[in-house]
């Protein structure tokens, strides 16, 4: 079952005399369970097609489908609704709430949405237990290193059980051994525990984890790779770069 599709899917800038297209005629889809990573040049369209998929931004033409609903035509109000429950958001750099505890950070979502506090903290526990970090739930985000903060945000994506995780370059502020751990835990919340994950990535070895690898160049979807989440980092590395030339 596709958890993610989208059908012909544009968005310019400018106007009709010097219109920009970020993305062009982009179809593709996602099944549930799934880890797909996002990869091509700076420009090529990735964190556009990501921030469609989200609903963060919206489409000059097309439509996005979550489970298939049709989400590019959502109202602000709706879609900020359906991101809370329904996608979880990694990103490179934490966004987490310096004020508050681990805990408090995982369970703001489900606060947001009307859950108990009591509740939405018992939930929070849960979601850091399974990242590996339900002992620092007291510490603020300033009392915990980059991987750890990185895995407090995995937690806060995965605590409204969402359809679908989006990453953008999750890695991509964290040193190498940071990083390593950081994509094998997404590697586990897929097999492990059934989610999907899309995710933009810059770093082969970190693609590698994924089933499937999209390139993308000047908006349009240019090659694609099935990995199984068994990719050699040079072939992806070759890979990447005939598509940056091509």
């Amino acid at each position: 079952m596709n958890v993610i599709r989208t059908e012909s899917l544009t968005r310019t800038y400018g106007d009709a005399a010097h219109t920009i297209y970020a993305l062009k005629d982009v179809s593709f889809n996602v099944e549930e369970g799934e880890f797909v990573a996002i990869m091509g040049p700076s420009g090529s369209g990735k964190s556009t097609l990501l921030y469609l998929l989200g609903g963060l931004d919206h489409p000059t033409e097309g439509k996005v489908f979550l489970n298939e609903k049709d989400i590019s035509t959502l109202r602000d109000n709706a879609l900020s609704e359906l991101r809370r429950q329904k996608i979880g958001f990694v990103f490179q750099f934490f966004n987490l709430i310096p004020v508050l505890t681990a805990q408090e950070n995982v369970a703001m979502p489900l606060i947001l949405d009307g859950i108990p506090r009591g509740e939405a903290l018992r939930l929070a526990d849960e979601a850091l237990e399974k990242v590996g970090l339900l002992e620092r739930k007291s510490h603020r985000p300033a009392e915990l290193s980059g991987g750890q903060q990185q895995r407090v945000t995995i937690a806060r994506a995965l605590v409204t059980d969402p359809a679908l995780i989006l990453g953008d370059e999750p890695t991509g502020n964290l040193d190498s051994k940071s990083g390593d751990e950081v994509v094998s835990l997404l590697r586990q919340v897929v097999d492990e525990f059934g989610r999907t994950i899309v995710m933009v990535t810059h770093d082969p070895r970190v693609a590698a984890h994924a089933d499937r690898i999209v390139f993308l160049k000047d908006g349009e979807i240019v090659d694609e790779n099935h990995l199984k989440g068994h990719g050699n980092e040079e072939e992806i590395r070759e890979q990447l770069g005939r598509v940056t030339v091509r």
